[in-house]
């Protein structure tokens, strides 16, 4: 608790809601996914920083990078930097690649210390049209490209993680059939992922939208604890959404950090669900992540600062005093 008034508490009292998954993981993928829209490239050694504050946060999985193409995403384009100098960790560490020729960086990249092998990420859609512009495939082909990067990664000791796109509606196609979703999620699974995280690309979804969303994804073999849920909060409703996800029994969440993020390649994709608005919702419900609050909305108000711009989180901002701009 702050001694100064002016300032939210660290921690809200926690009033556990019976029903509820008794644990919750965080996937934190503010390094990677938050920052790969901003138009501003952030230097490599302030990645590398940002990944060291967050784990020093108790953010224990991190997507760090992506092994994707430097001219489709400029930002991303010092990969091979980020990872050989993260270092040795005893947490998760993600990187997304698109293809086998971005496994191989991955490969020639990761650095020796590491003492647990580098996570795997593979991204698909659930939409045709959304693969094309994201992907400049079809969709069953990007599926197919996924399944070689899944094949070699697990044969060589890697966890996988599969990311399904649009999966609570589209720009272009609209509304987006549940049962496409689950069809998507099932293939990867089938294909070797260890768990799928079901983006809301467009943060479109809706609390009586998610457990039909999970539910199908059920109905094709997933079990609730290989489903993961990725909602943006373009219009601010990504907090109903993990609430719904968490009483459908869903136990793992992605977020970014002060809210950072956005798609490039899809229209009114908005940040991120804040890792530091789910943290305080989460304790608020009795669900302790062990992530030390006040030292990840410092962190958070550092990388704005890099940026320029105030932070989109609204308990990062509560938390650190500062003042919306």
């Amino acid at each position: 608790m702050t001694d100064d008034p002016t300032r939210a508490p660290a921690l809200p009292t926690p009033y556990p809601r019976p029903g509820l998954p008794s644990a919750v993981r965080i996937v934190e993928v503010g390094p990677r996914d938050g920052l790969q829209a901003e138009a501003a490239i952030v230097p490599t050694a302030a990645k590398i920083e940002f990944v060291d504050r967050l784990a020093g946060c108790g953010l224990e999985a991190i997507e760090v990078t992506s092994f994707v193409s430097p001219r489709r995403v400029p930002q991303l384009a010092d990969a091979t930097e980020v990872l050989s100098g993260v270092g040795a960790s005893t947490g998760r560490r993600l990187v997304l690649v698109p293809n086998l020729r971005g496994y191989e960086r991955l490969i020639e990249s990761e650095p020796s210390s590491t003492l647990a092998p580098t996570e795997v990420a593979v991204f698909v859609s659930a939409t045709e049209t959304f693969a094309q512009a994201n992907l400049g495939t079809d969709r069953a082909t990007a599926i197919t490209n996924a399944g070689e990067v899944i094949n070699r990664a697990v044969a060589e000791g890697r966890r996988v993680r599969g990311y399904v796109s649009m999966c609570f509606g589209d720009p272009w196609e609209g509304a987006v059939d549940p049962a496409v979703v689950g069809e998507v999620a099932g293939l990867l699974v089938e294909l070797g992922c260890h768990t799928v995280s079901l983006g809301d690309t467009i943060g479109v979804g809706t609390a009586g939208q998610v457990p039909m969303v999970v539910t199908a994804c059920a109905t094709a073999g997933l079990a609730l604890d290989r489903i993961a849920l990725h909602f943006h909060d373009t219009y601010g409703q990504a907090l109903a959404n993990v609430l719904a996800g968490l009483e459908a029994g869903v136990t793992e969440f992605d977020s970014a950090a002060g809210g950072l993020g956005g798609c490039p390649f899809a229209k009114s994709a908005t940040g991120n669900l804040a890792t530091e608005d789910l943290v305080w919702f989460l304790r608020g419900l009795g669900l302790d992540t062990g992530v030390d609050l006040e030292r990840l909305a410092a962190t958070s108000a550092w990388m704005a600062g890099l940026l320029g711009r105030p932070m989109p989180s609204a308990v990062a901002r509560a938390v650190t005093g500062a003042v919306p701009g």
